[in-house]
Formats: structure tokens, C-alpha cells, sequence
């Protein structure tokens, strides 16, 4: 990986470990240069953290990847079945490149613990040991597929 897109996922790591969500890192390593202020995206990816507002389902990782291939390659216009198509595509792709490394995008499962209900000490150390590596994780692949064209 070059220099620049390892500068960014250091960026996207470096967002969650100063204290913003996995989501947050994600959106906000990239919005700028995409066109979305970085108060918005971090306010806009908020909620999808901790598998979406700790219901520990999808990753944040996952999801803030998700919105930073959608803010660069989705469709504005309704008729615009190629740019849909693409996002989907890029997505998919994404999804199954991190669910091969990780067996699964689900937050539940690649912590293996509830985030609601789970007992406190052992969401914090699963997160503390696990998730600034999915946060790596889905930058280096957001990274390899993002400027496909």
C-alpha cells in the first residue's frame, strides 16, 4: 500500500482511538475530500456505531465504509441506475472481502458480546483488543476498492 492510502487508514485508526466510533472514523477519514464537511459526518455516522447504536448488529467499521462508497460513487439523480449499480457492486465487494478475513460483519459476532446487555468490563476489553484492527481493516479495503472506476 502506498504512502497516501497508508496515511489514510492511520488517519481512519488514529479517529477511533482519540475517542469517535468506529463509524465515525470511517466517514470522517474521507468526507472532505468527497464533499461532506467533517461535522456533518461525524454527527451523520454517529448512530451507526457500535453495530448500529449498540443493537450490535452490522460493524460501524463496516457501515462507515459503506457511506463513504456511497458518498463517492452513489446515484443523486433516480434515474441514475449506473451509479447504483456501482455502489452496489463496490459494496458488495467490500462486504465480502471483509466478511472472508472476519467471518462475519455482524457486531455481535465479531465481538462476541452483546453491547446492550453484555457485562461492561468485557465489552470494554473485547473492544479495546478487537476493534481498532476492524477499523484497520475496513480502511485497507475501503482503500483497495474506493477509486476503482
Amino acid at each position: 500500500m502506498d504512502g497516501e492510502k497508508q496515511s489514510k487508514v492511520n488517519e481512519a485508526v488514529g479517529c477511533f482511538n482519540s475517542g469517535f466510533y468506529c463509524s465515525q472514523a470511517l466517514l470522517s477519514t474521507y468526507c472532505e475530500e468527497l464533499g461532506l464537511d467533517k461535522e456533518t459526518a461525524l454527527k451523520l455516522s454517529c448512530g451507526l456505531a457500535a453495530g448500529m447504536a449498540r443493537l450490535s448488529s452490522t460493524c460501524g467499521a463496516v457501515t462507515g465504509a459503506y457511506l463513504v462508497i456511497s458518498l463517492k460513487h452513489g446515484n443523486d439523480l433516480p434515474d441514475d441506475a449506473e451509479a447504483r449499480e456501482k455502489t452496489f457492486a463496490l459494496i458488495q465487494e467490500f462486504d465480502k472481502r471483509f466478511t472472508a478475513k472476519h467471518g462475519s460483519t455482524n457486531c455481535r459476532d465479531l465481538l462476541g458480546v452483546d453491547l446492550r446487555y453484555g457485562e461492561r468490563a468485557l465489552i470494554d476489553e473485547r473492544v479495546e483488543a478487537l476493534c481498532s484492527d476492524l477499523v484497520r481493516d475496513a480502511a485497507e479495503f475501503l482503500e483497495s476498492i474506493l477509486w476503482q472506476e
